[in-house]
């Protein structure tokens, strides 16, 4: 079943064109991730599903539905956002700003009800930051952060999540724990996982399927083993890449080739 179905969707901003005719179908339960270069329009991509950017043309459905036929409450409802960067305008604590996930499901007089606390109180267990309920986001180290948006995404209950560089920033250690937390929550839940990624390790670790975008347009779209060719990536990023096996399994493993290491990349 299709949880996201795009067709012919183009995005401009300005004079620039972002998204240029681009279809694709994100199947339900899928790890769904999304590379390429810089500029290729992949947090574009994000933010038209999110509704936080209006198409130009080209029609987003979800589970068969127009988008355009969603008000904004049920949008908030089967999708939850989380961008790059969270922007601390005020001292919420992270126990508030969970709770803030729960906002699609409040009554008019926007009063959270106990199931609303017992719900966000399982995303704060379930994405271990349950333990410094009480404290600002400003004393929260990136990782920390991360999981506390992560959490208010989950708290929404959405069927689908956008996740845009989750891991951008973190060391080694926070960046698994993040993906394992995500991939945790697909199986579990059953949520299907749209995420934009540099990683191309991570991304082919984790990813069910790909696609790889450049300057608004589909490149390839397929599994890591399909995608990940060094033709392809070489073609894609512009320099070299040494593609093969990870050690971990039947997964690819990518190397951009530094200029010194030219003449040995085959």
């Amino acid at each position: 079943m299709s949880a996201v179905s795009l067709q012919g969707l183009c995005c401009r901003y300005g004079e620039k064109q972002v998204l240029k005719g681009l279809s694709l179908e994100v199947n339900k339960g899928e790890f769904f991730v999304v590379i390429g270069p810089n500029g290729s329009g992949k947090t574009s991509l994000l933010k038209t599903l999110a509704r936080l950017i209006t198409p130009e043309s080209g029609q987003i459905r979800f589970f068969g539905r127009s988008l355009d036929e969603y008000s904004r409450k049920e949008l908030a409802r089967l999708v939850a956002y989380v961008p790059q960067q969270m922007v601390l305008d005020f001292p919420f604590t992270v126990a508030e700003t969970v709770l803030m996930g729960r906002s699609p499901y409040l009554g008019l007089v926007g009063l959270e009800q106990q199931k609303d606390y017992e719900i966000a109180e399982q995303a704060m267990e379930f994405t271990d930051v349950i333990h410094f309920a009480d404290r600002r986001l400003d004393q929260l180290s990136g990782g920390e952060l991360q999981r506390v948006i992560i959490a208010r995404a989950i708290c929404q209950e959405p069927e689908i999540i956008l996740l845009d560089e989750p891991t951008a920033s973190l060391d080694p250690a926070h960046q698994i724990k993040i993906m394992d937390l995500m991939e945790r929550f697909r199986k579990e839940k059953g949520i299907t996982v749209i995420m934009v990624s540099h990683d191309l390790n991570m991304a082919a670790m984790y990813g069910n399927r790909l696609v790889l975008m450049k300057n608004g347009i589909e490149v390839k779209t397929g599994t890591p083993e399909t995608v990940f060719t060094y033709d392809l990536l070489e073609k894609t990023y512009g320099c070299l890449m040494l593609v093969d096996e990870s050690p971990l399994g039947q997964v690819p493993r990518v190397v951009p080739v530094p200029g010194r290491f030219v003449n040995c990349r085959k």
